[in-house]
C-alpha cells in the first residue's frame, strides 16, 4: 500500500480525528473510505453525464426515439426480468455496480 501526506485545515483535521473517534478507526482508515466514496460518485456522476448526452442526442432523432418507444412499450416489464435473469445465468451479479 502506498503511503499519502496531505496538509489538512485545522477544523478538517479536528473532524477527522473525532470522525475516526466515533468509528474507533485510524484517521487513516476513516480518510481511505472517504477517498474511495468521493472517486465513486466522481467516476458514477462522468458515467451519468455521458449517458445522459447520448440518450439526449438519440432521442434528438425521430427514427430513434419512434423505435425506443416501441422496444418500450412491449418488453419493459418482461424484458428487464429476461435481463435480469439471462445476467444471473451468465454468473453476473445484477446488483452489481454497473456505471464502470
Amino acid at each position: 500500500m502506498n503511503a499519502l501526506s496531505i496538509r489538512l485545515p485545522d477544523d478538517l483535521d479536528v473532524a477527522l480525528s473525532r470522525e475516526a473517534q466515533l468509528e474507533a478507526k485510524s484517521r487513516s482508515e476513516v480518510a481511505r473510505k472517504a477517498i474511495t466514496e468521493y472517486l465513486q460518485r466522481l467516476e458514477k456522476a462522468r458515467f451519468m453525464a455521458k449517458l445522459t448526452a447520448e440518450a439526449k442526442l438519440a432521442y434528438g432523432d425521430a427514427k430513434i426515439f419512434e423505435e425506443s418507444l416501441a422496444i418500450a412499450e412491449g418488453t419493459v416489464d418482461s424484458g428487464l426480468d429476461a435481463i435480469i435473469e439471462a445476467e444471473r445465468k451468465a454468473g453476473i451479479d445484477p446488483g452489481e455496480k454497473w456505471w464502470r
